[in-house]
């Protein structure tokens, strides 16, 4: 049977970060966020961090050709994007060799980088002017990239809709989304303009991680084209995925710290494991209590991130989940935690039994045990399993 019918593929053509934060890095993420499977043409290797990029290494134009073709000969491509292309001589070489064939492609126009500063010559702007925005279903450029090629300035939502229009209709793509992100607006609000009309797409700003945002937004409606999912939808989704990203954005190295691509897909597996181990953990309890299991440490930011089981399990119902979320500021590791009532007696059998104890918000180098409140005392463990072992020496021993 041919896989090909059940697994969908996606191109990028693109240069690479060794940090792992934006290029085919970020792109090939993405691409397995949504199921698909990524594919590469690398144009450029470059050496950088979170802090700055030190090398620059591009790839022979002929070397990019050759990776575009090998893929779509043997494996085939639903939809494809170009992220970095960084001199004529592979832009011209991309264009002639993506022309050839029928799948959507997607234009970030790397240019321009967030701070203004030019990431192209002029004259590889005019190669991605010339050869490659004709052939896009949709070009994706930030605030400055947009004003380069309308020659449009943008200070409002409505300068973002006329540089839109102006790309698509003089440039000759099919569809132009402008983002948002530094249009210094309330929200972060990009504008697509496809079919003679504008959309617009709405997110709040989030606090977290920014880098390869434009990469992984890209990516995301790369991915979703490749799904056979219409153009607004596709841009709809990637939305809700950047967005995602940049909350949960993986916080690492001492510059701009890359989104988390893996967010989308980690939070609803998360919870669905959460639901899972307690539920498993608490039907072995003989006693009625509260019992509960937060996400991961990186995704746990409220009460709707904690599950309890109190009967069965629920998400966001207990007002224990606020102190155990406050216990994982300190510990992250303890996931888990049974609330018992205060009782001395109990604690001394505790104490009896070498558990590690400490009064809340008295935190101490070793991890604790039990974390005594004014009216409870918590149980603490890394899952609800060694929670469960707990409980149950201290029960078996009260």
């Amino acid at each position: 049977m041919n896989g090909r019918k059940y697994i969908k593929t996606a191109l990028t053509i693109a240069g690479s970060d060794s940090g792992g934060g934006a290029g085919i890095e970020a792109d090939l993420k993405t691409f397995s966020a949504f199921g698909v499977h990524g594919l590469v043409a690398i144009t450029s290797v470059t050496a950088q961090n979170t802090t700055e990029v030190t090398a620059i290494h591009d790839i022979p134009p002929e070397v990019v050709k050759e990776q575009i073709e090998a893929v779509v000969s043997d494996i085939g491509v639903d939809a494809a994007k170009t992220g970095m292309l960084s001199n004529a001589e592979i832009i011209r070489a991309v264009a002639k060799t993506v022309k050839k064939y029928s799948f959507p492609l997607v234009v970030d126009p790397v240019m321009i980088a967030k701070s203004g500063a030019p990431l192209l010559r002029e004259d590889a702007v005019d190669a991605l002017v010339e050869h490659i925005i004709p052939l896009a279903k949709l070009v994706t450029p930030n605030r400055y990239e947009a004003e380069k090629l309308s020659g449009i300035k943008i200070k409002s939502l409505d300068d973002a809709k006329r540089a839109a229009r102006a790309i698509a209709e003089e440039l000759g793509a099919e569809a132009v989304i402008v983002k948002g992100g530094h249009l210094r607006l309330s929200e972060a609000i990009d504008v697509l303009y496809h079919d003679g009309r504008f959309r617009e797409y709405r997110a709040p700003f989030v606090k977290g991680c920014t880098h390869g945002t434009g990469c992984s937004f890209s990516a995301a409606i790369t991915a979703n084209l490749a799904k056979g999912n219409a153009l607004e939808e596709a841009v709809r989704t990637a939305k809700e995925f950047i967005t995602m990203g940049i909350e949960y954005g993986a916080k690492i190295g001492r510059g701009h710290c890359p989104v988390n691509q893996n967010a989308w897909i980690e939070i609803p597996a998360e919870k669905w494991r959460v639901y899972s181990e307690l539920n498993k953990a608490a039907r072995e309890l003989s006693i009625g209590v509260s019992f509960l299991y937060a996400l991961p440490a990186l995704y746990a930011r409220s009460k709707n991130d904690v599950a309890v089981w109190s009967g069965e399990v629920e998400f966001g119902t207990s007002e224990s989940a606020t102190i155990l979320l406050e216990i994982m500021k300190a510990y992250p590791e303890l996931r888990s935690a049974v609330e018992l009532r205060y009782s001395e007696e109990l604690l001394e059998r505790a104490r009896e039994k070498g558990f590690t104890i400490m009064r809340h918000g008295a935190w101490g180098k070793k991890t604790p045990d039990l974390v005594c409140g004014k009216s409870s005392l918590l149980i603490l463990g890394r899952s609800p399993a060694e929670v469960l072992e707990k409980v149950k020496r201290l029960i078996h021993a009260y």
